[in-house]
């Protein structure tokens, strides 16, 4: 049997159905051990890593080198200080800008924008702005087009900030994230990273928020560092390396499993005969195919600048992982976008599909982004790592104080932060923290922070007994990595940052960190006013900090937990402490419209109170259209594919039974019997679950009181009698994938997706 794939993506074979239901399985188990590697379209023996890095960026050097010495001086301000671009200079921005693109071979350009879709938008407009007398071409781009566009608006989720006729937006230049090209089979595209607002002024996407986020951040970390003496700092941002998994599997196998290609997980699966328990993958060797796939995709993401570090096999069998150096907030959040969009390509090129659902397949771990977050100064110092000297270890306790005095205050907006349809799959199992927000410390940290609740002056240390008094002595040694990583926590200090292990992997980072930024500030300027009216007391600055960060850590120590967070006992213990608990999506959601969330994002300008309630009508359709599509689906695959295999085995055993007694007289087929009826059962079985899931249901009349209420009660039948029903049918059909005929089985199986490449 020979296969091939056409033109539109499909499988087509020579010979026509001549196997029955699992034809094109077999079919593409044939594809996937015909491949060969691919090679990458950069060779290092001719061109090193140096030389490719930042080729297809606007970057400064390029900058430099194009832009007259007062402009580019001008655009560093921006850049490193947060000033404002002379709009004067926009024209001669754009037009190095397009003299660079054109020169790289770009036609068109676009502004490149993040809709709140957890993906990116773009339309493209080509530089020809018209032919000149001599019937020759003139291209344009001007600063008016640099800095200003008008997409159509009026088909990006807005959560009801504006009616669907009001189709006017506007994206506007982010000039903090360097332009870029974009590559494709037959030229370039100039891209733009912008933001994207309606015609009213709301923000439409999620760089805007996070935009604001760093600035507020920026203001309220300055201000308290220069209370407490450290006045050479003029701007603090927020850093994040975001670690991205995500599986691998063969295109064939993606193109025979319509649940894939539509929900980007496998709805239906029996659990294969081996799965991660031989703990052989992770860090393993990695095939030949993959190690082609991930270097080809790397070299595209050198060209555009993103500094992708690590590479390695995760858990499951079929997943890996990529992370990169750390950078400012809102860079990292386009660039993990854009390593998301390349690693699709590039698979595609490689005969593969990169999956970024949380848990494409049950019974083996899910994916998750890790959020590494921290706070640098503009000298380039990381605001979380221990010092050597007084002031230093003043400043590393004090923010540490606010990230936790945030945390704690807010964890159930850093929860709904990262909620979504996918998550929920993952969240809480052995693999990902769970649904409790807490923080880990690690052992030595944890003492400090214990001592310095109980008042005491001294600790004991590696080296004996070691003064704890602000201003004066330094805390105990703490290296970067002073105890055990926890992995079950949620929020993890790992030595000079924060490890958010929660975000999943198919989701943008951009919110998650917008809701860290703001909500940090926050406790920043809570800081800074505790702090000023004490030293207006007349208490000197160490003392005053000292006092500050002893009463915040105790107010707010519950968040604090360094034990397993999968344990029954831990959910006890946080329960009693008060720390909220939500199970699901359905149940974090309506902590965006919470009043003090509200009032935290409206307080300090980041979203409005509109733009807060847009964001979670956004999130709760999401929810609903995500199930919808994955109900449609589960009712199309049983009823049109699983079904049928069965009865037609159903049907071979009863003949096979029927034949044999006409043959042999008096022969004991009980065993036989016995495996049909068994079968029989399994089929009615999954009769049943589709019967009930087909039915209309009672969707109840609860609601959140908030928002849209008919959407969350929609949201709350889908939760709790949709994924039960489509549960059930999938329980059914897995139990009959290990009865049925294996060659009848119309689905590759999950032994086949994971393990053969």
């Amino acid at each position: 049997m020979t296969v091939k794939i056409d033109a539109q993506g499909g499988i087509s074979t020579m010979r026509g159905r001549l196997f029955g239901h699992g034809s094109v399985r077999r079919e593409a188990l044939q594809t996937v051990q015909s491949r060969d590697p691919v090679r990458s379209t950069v060779d290092y023996t001719v061109t090193p890593v140096s030389e490719v890095f930042g080729s297809n960026v606007f970057n400064r050097n390029v900058m430099k080198k194009l832009l007259p010495k007062n402009v580019y001086k001008a655009v560093l301000r921006c850049l490193d200080h947060g000033e404002q671009l002379d709009p004067a200079m926009a024209d001669i921005v754009a037009n190095a800008m397009k003299d660079w693109a054109l020169a790289r071979g770009a036609t068109h350009f676009t502004h490149w924008f993040h809709p709140m879709t957890e993906q990116t938008a773009e339309k493209h407009d080509s530089f020809l702005s018209a032919a000149g007398a001599d019937g020759g071409a003139i291209l344009e781009f001007s600063g008016k087009l640099l800095i200003q566009g008008e997409p159509d608006a009026s088909s990006f989720p807005s959560g009801g900030i504006r009616s669907t006729f009001e189709a006017r937006g506007y994206t506007g230049w982010d000039p903090t994230s360097p332009a870029f090209l974009i590559e494709s089979t037959n030229g370039k595209t100039l891209c733009i990273p912008t933001v994207f607002c309606s015609y009213s002024g709301h923000a439409l996407d999620k760089k805007t928020p996070l935009l604001r986020s760093l600035e507020v951040l920026n203001k309220e970390a300055v201000r308290l560092l220069h209370i407490l003496g450290n006045r050479q700092v003029q701007r603090v941002i927020s850093t994040v390396g975001p670690e991205q998994e995500y599986f691998l599997i063969d295109e064939a196998f993606y193109l025979a499993r319509p649940d894939i290609i539509n929900c980007g997980r496998a709805l239906f699966g029996a659990r294969p005969p081996r799965g991660q328990e031989m703990e052989d993958h992770y860090w393993g060797s990695i095939k030949e195919r993959v190690l082609a796939f991930m270097m080809d995709a790397e070299a595209e993401l050198y060209k555009l600048g993103v500094p992708v570090k690590t590479r390695h096999n995760e858990v499951a069998p079929a997943q890996f992982e990529v992370a990169p150096v750390f950078e400012q907030s809102n860079v990292a959040t386009d660039h993990n976008l854009l390593l998301m969009e390349v690693f699709r390509k590039t698979a595609q090129k490689h005969g593969l599909r990169c999956l970024f659902h949380e848990k494409p397949f049950s019974g083996v771990n899910g994916s998750g982004k890790h959020n590494n977050w921290s706070m640098a100064d503009d000298e380039g110092n990381n605001l979380l790592e221990p010092g050597s000297t007084p002031l230093e270890n003043t400043q590393f306790l004090v923010l540490l104080t606010a990230v936790v005095r945030a945390v704690n205050k807010y964890s159930g907006l850093l929860r709904a932060a990262i909620a979504h349809a996918g998550n929920d799959h993952r969240l809480g199992a052995n693999e990902a923290p769970p649904a409790i927000m807490s923080i880990y410390l690690g052992d030595t940290l944890t003492e400090v922070v214990n001592a310095l609740i109980a008042g005491q002056k001294e600790m004991k240390s590696a080296h004996g007994k070691v003064v704890l008094q602000f201003g004066v002595s330094t805390l105990p040694d703490l290296p970067r990595d002073d105890s055990d990583r926890n992995r079950t926590s949620p929020f993890a200090f790992t030595g000079n940052k924060f490890e958010f292990r929660a975000v999943g992997s198919s989701q943008s980072i951009a919110f998650p960190n917008t809701a860290l930024n703001t909500m940090v500030a926050e406790s920043l300027d809570y800081m800074s006013n505790e702090l000023e009216k004490l030293t207006k007391g007349g208490m000197d600055i160490s003392a005053a900090a000292e006092k500050v960060v002893r009463e915040t850590l105790k107010e707010n120590q519950r968040i604090l937990f360094n034990g397993d967070n999968y344990s029954q006992d831990w959910h006890e213990e946080a329960a009693k402490r008060g720390l909220p608990n939500y199970h699901n999506t359905v149940e974090a959601l309506p902590e965006y419209i919470k009043e003090d969330v509200k009032e935290l994002f409206r307080n300090y300008n980041v979203l409005s109170e509109d733009e807060m309630i847009g964001r979670y009508n956004v999130r709760v359709a999401q929810f609903c259209k995500t199930i919808n599509i994955e109900w449609l689906l589960t009712k199309s695959i049983a009823r049109t594919m699983i079904l049928p295999a069965a009865l037609e085995y159903q049907s071979r055993l009863a003949a096979t039974i029927v034949q044999t007694k006409n043959a042999v007289s008096g022969i004991n087929l009980t065993i036989q019997e016995n495996m049909l009826r068994d079968l029989t059962d399994k089929v009615s079985e999954l009769l049943i679950a589709l019967e009930r899931l087909e039915q209309p249901m009672n969707s109840g009349n609860g609601s959140s009181g908030h928002g849209d209420a008919e959407t969350y009660t929609m949201c709350k039948f889908y939760q709790d009698e949709v994924i039960p029903a489509m549960q059930a049918v999938r329980d059914a059909a897995d139990e009959l994938e290990t009865l049925v005929d294996d060659s009848l089985w119309p689905l590759p199986k999950f032994r086949e997706m994971l393990y053969i490449y």
